[in-house]
């Protein structure tokens, strides 16, 4: 191995340990966040007494968690545009932030902050990858937010598929075109091997950790299990599209 192959595997390495510590931690934060969302958002209608009446679990496998909200028994008939606003609340949040994020990811005062640039960036991918997971992968689910938001509003669950993936995929062309290149720039600069893990890591977070491993594993049999195909799909075609030799 030359002298330059060996510095660029110790780059590779030492920032794919930083970002494994940083995604662990920040994933946490938005898992907190969305369930507490739900129930404050249900608490300032008056369908729940405190909003951390949540039920925690597991922040770093994503399991155990509900808003502890009583929707059957708050909406049992459905068509209530409350069940639709306290299902859709963290949505919207990721929506707010995910958007937000990558405009301020294109300004100079941030890329010119690299570990700020680092925190901002993780941060929308933790995001970006609940809205995957909800919109795209979950969009016929009966329960879950994507399912509340469709009864309340009484809405084919296609409107939401439909409107939902299209702003998404605007999401995922800008993140890739435009954001990630940055992210190479500052911390794997010529570096093809890192910039190849950084995105092999932001694919597999993206399309496969928050998503597609979950819906194959945890819901088949039901037919929607082949929802998750979307996401291994999604990972292989952006592997192939966006690699770091085409982006500049």
């Amino acid at each position: 191995m030359t002298l330059r192959a060996s510095e660029n595997f110790r780059q590779a390495a030492a920032y794919l340990a930083v970002v494994l510590i940083t995604f662990a931690v920040l994933q946490s934060v938005v898992v907190v966040m969305h369930e507490l969302t739900h129930s404050t958002v249900a608490w300032l209608l008056g369908a729940m007494g405190h909003p951390f009446d949540i039920v925690w679990g597991n922040p770093l496998t994503m399991t155990g968690w509900d808003e502890g909200v009583a929707y059957s028994r708050l909406f049992p008939q459905g068509h209530d545009p409350a069940e639709a606003i306290i299902g859709a609340s963290p949505l919207l949040v990721h929506a707010l932030i995910v958007t937000s994020g990558l405009l301020a990811l294109q300004r100079r005062w941030l890329i010119e902050r690299k570990w700020l640039f680092h925190t901002l960036f993780w941060f929308v991918i933790a995001n970006l990858m609940e809205l995957v997971a909800y919109i795209v992968m979950r969009p016929f689910a009966a329960g879950g937010d994507t399912g509340h938001f469709n009864q309340g509003l009484a809405l084919s669950p296609w409107v939401l598929f439909i409107a939902g993936t299209l702003l998404i995929l605007a999401a995922l062309y800008a993140l890739y075109r435009f954001t990630l290149p940055r992210l190479y720039e500052l911390f794997a600069p010529g570096n093809q091997p890192a910039q190849r893990t950084l995105l092999l890591l932001t694919s597999f977070f993206l399309f496969l950790w928050g998503s597609g491993i979950r819906v194959l594993v945890h819901i088949y049999p039901d037919p929607q299990w082949m929802f998750g195909l979307i996401g291994v799909a999604a990972f292989g075609a952006v592997l192939l599209v966006f690699k770091p030799s085409r982006c500049g």
